[in-house]
């Protein structure tokens, strides 16, 4: 958890060992998506425990929350019944600090307390935002809560450089408390509803490129236990009927494309049943997942239902990308879960109403940024700060590549996973909080003097996808809201890796403060040279995902009767020439490098990981040296370069040269 390998068995029996606990379970919940926390259940009394086990574990395997408990429950067969287990309170029980001493104040300790899960006990003013184990994605959701709330715009770079309640007041104070954007919220519908910007250029390419399965998004789940088929089919119409995104198809006039909404009646979604065995899923599984949808007439989310057994299934579903994004699975996991409950009890859903819709938030997308006419709009402003961070920079990054670039990409590639050690993830974050800075930006500064290294120079642009969830009115909604930055690294004077560091963290948070300015009207204003070769502004692009909405779909363990597990998709699918993706995972970070094998082969994406990992080593280990000085190399190649290409001596004859000169 957070990059630290946590013993479950080793912090149970140190509870244990307390004398007024009579027996104790320790398991990690997630009761909100994302949120992973280690929860110790006690039969017995749990006062003065945390500090007992804080006197005898390090801080990070000392759990959250500890609760007593009459008794453990158990299953029939005598085991821990993990699902019985009640959901803990969690309390900021720090202790100490100054309590709020003014509403402003104790309203931000109230919004630090709830995008933290910290249910009971009080925040201090002092109390650390990424202490008390904040992230960089809830520094987002902090930063739309106080903009809800306080009707104040916060950057997020002042939660970064004040993360505390104190600190956040007393810049709220210089602020003022102008609202720069409104709310989201349900408006009067024109009778053509725009795209959003997300929208627009995922139509573009569908248009221009022809339909292809390039931007779906497969997730296929396996059901083992008693599938309900005709609950799990409702479930599903009633997901479709609650998101009107998912009902959406996509015409188009002489004044462009728009979105059309269809009714609840006439957006039917079937769920074949395909019966299959284990050797054809596989096969069966990638050519539906490889669906080419037409937007302008079908529906653009389909599901399918592979049978293997009588209680043994694969749901596919499938996804355009024009509708949804990585975020959206965690909404989609909800949803279809309390639907799927629901009908098993021969019941409808009874879920609260969405606040928005998607097409309110096309409408609202729009009126905040304003017109580029005027000059003090949201985005005239935005436009503005890109055009100058991106001047000059280079159409094309120079890679190792294995092949010429082709005149046109073809979009096809290849993929493989890898593991960061978890003594590697720990020491990527503790770098990161000695410079102020986020797991992300130390991954990202790694890449750059990797990419540098290997030839590519020193001006680096990375892009990285980001929520594009600014409004606490979206974050239940299904939708492509994504948009996408442009990190530029600028790796000149051989810095140290530290340096570096500090120079990504001021780009970064610089990008933040200006994340609301569509991509594709981004490509437009820089106008880089246009190739239907390689992918505009940038083509590596690097992904941290820190919460769990990423994988929110792989654990529906609340489906009655179900256990429900992750079962893999082959996808040929590379949009970019790299793209690193890295998870957080129990133990450590999870990676995988998508790559285009239209310039790489597979080797060479293997040796590209090995070299990151061990300069990302080098680094941590070291901040303080010079990122020309990290080791790329392992002891093999190291001994090639150094000794087994420089071994020369040769055995020459003794005559001259005119004499050898003759002799041939």
């Amino acid at each position: 958890m957070r990059g630290f390998r946590i013993e479950l068995g080793e912090i149970q029996a140190v509870v244990s060992a307390f004398p007024s606990v009579d027996r104790a379970a320790v398991v990690v919940r997630e009761d909100r998506a994302g949120d992973r926390r280690l929860v110790a259940y006690v039969v017995g009394s749990a006062e003065g425990l945390r500090e007992f086990v804080a006197a005898r574990l390090p801080e990070y395997m000392v759990p959250s929350a500890f609760v007593e408990l009459d008794g453990l429950p158990l299953t029939s067969n005598g085991k821990l019944d993990r699902r019985a287990l009640p959901a803990p309170d969690y309390g900021n029980e720090s202790g100490g600090g100054r309590a709020p001493r003014s509403p402003r104040e104790e309203i931000l300790a109230g919004l630090f307390a709830e995008v933290l899960g910290l249910t009971t006990g009080p925040v201090s003013i002092d109390d650390d935002f990424f202490q008390l184990g904040g992230h960089s994605l809830l520094a987002t959701k902090l930063v739309s809560r106080i903009r809800t709330v306080l009707d104040a715009e916060l950057p997020i770079r002042q939660l970064f450089e004040t993360p505390t309640v104190a600190g956040l007041a007393g810049a709220l104070e210089q602020v003022g408390g102008d609202v720069r954007r409104g709310v989201a919220a349900v408006v009067p519908r024109p009778e053509r509803i725009p795209l959003s910007y997300a929208q627009q250029r995922l139509w573009f390419l569908n248009q221009f490129e022809g339909p292809s399965a390039t931007y779906n998004a497969p997730v296929a789940l396996r059901l083992t236990g008693s599938l309900d088929r005709e609950a799990l089919r409702l479930a599903l119409a009633d997901v479709v009927t609650r998101h009107e995104s998912l009902r959406t198809v996509f015409a188009e006039d002489a004044d462009g494309a728009h979105q059309i909404v269809l009714s609840v009646d006439t957006a039917d979604i079937p769920l074949p049943l395909h019966r299959i065995d284990e050797d054809g899923l596989t096969k069966a599984l990638a050519v539906s997942a490889a669906h080419s949808f037409d937007l302008s007439r079908e529906l653009p989310f389909r599901a399918e239902l592979f049978a293997l057994a009588e209680d043994d299934h694969v749901l596919l579903l499938v996804t355009h990308h024009i509708v949804s994004d990585a975020w959206s699975r965690g909404p989609l996991a909800l949803d279809l879960t309390t639907a799927y409950a629901a009908r098993g009890s021969g019941e409808v859903p009874a879920w609260e109403p969405l606040p928005v819709q998607y097409a309110d938030y096309s409408l609202w997308q729009r009126d905040v940024l304003g017109s580029e006419e005027d000059p003090d709009s949201e985005i005239s402003r935005q436009l503005a700060y890109w055009k100058g961070a991106l001047a000059g920079l280079p159409d094309e990054l120079e890679l190792p590549f294995d092949r010429s670039r082709p005149a046109v990409a073809s979009y096809r590639g290849d993929r493989l996973t890898f593991r960061l050690p978890e003594e590697l993830a720990t020491a990527i974050e503790r770098t990161a909080r000695g410079a102020q800075a986020s797991p992300f930006m130390v991954l990202q500064a790694a890449l750059a003097a990797l990419l540098t290294r290997l030839g590519a120079g020193e001006d680096i642009p990375i892009g990285t996808p980001i929520a594009g969830r600014t409004d606490d009115a979206l974050d239940d909604l299904i939708g492509v809201f994504l948009n996408t930055l442009v990190l530029r690294t600028d790796t000149a004077g051989n810095p140290t890796f530290g340096d570096l560091v500090a120079r990504v963290r001021e780009t970064s948070l610089r990008a933040y403060a200006h994340q609301d300015l569509p991509f594709e009207r981004l490509v437009e204003a820089v106008n880089p040279e246009r190739s239907l070769a390689r992918h505009p502004l940038f083509q590596v692009l690097l992904t941290f995902n820190n919460t769990d909405y990423q994988g929110a779909l792989d654990t529906l363990d609340e489906l009655p009767g179900l256990t429900v597990g992750r079962q893999s998709v082959e996808s040929s699918a590379a949009k970019f020439d790299l793209a690193f993706g890295f998870s957080e995972r129990a133990g450590g970070l999870d990676g995988v490098l998508e790559f285009s094998t239209d310039l790489f082969d597979r080797d060479t994406a293997v040796s590209l990981v090995d070299r990151l990992l061990r300069l990302l080593a080098a680094a941590v280990a070291a901040p303080t040296t010079p990122i020309g000085s990290l080791a790329l190399l392992d002891e093999v190649e190291e001994g090639l370069v150094v000794s087994g290409w420089n071994e020369t001596v040769c055995e020459v004859p003794g005559r001259s040269v005119v004499e050898l000169f003759a002799e041939r």
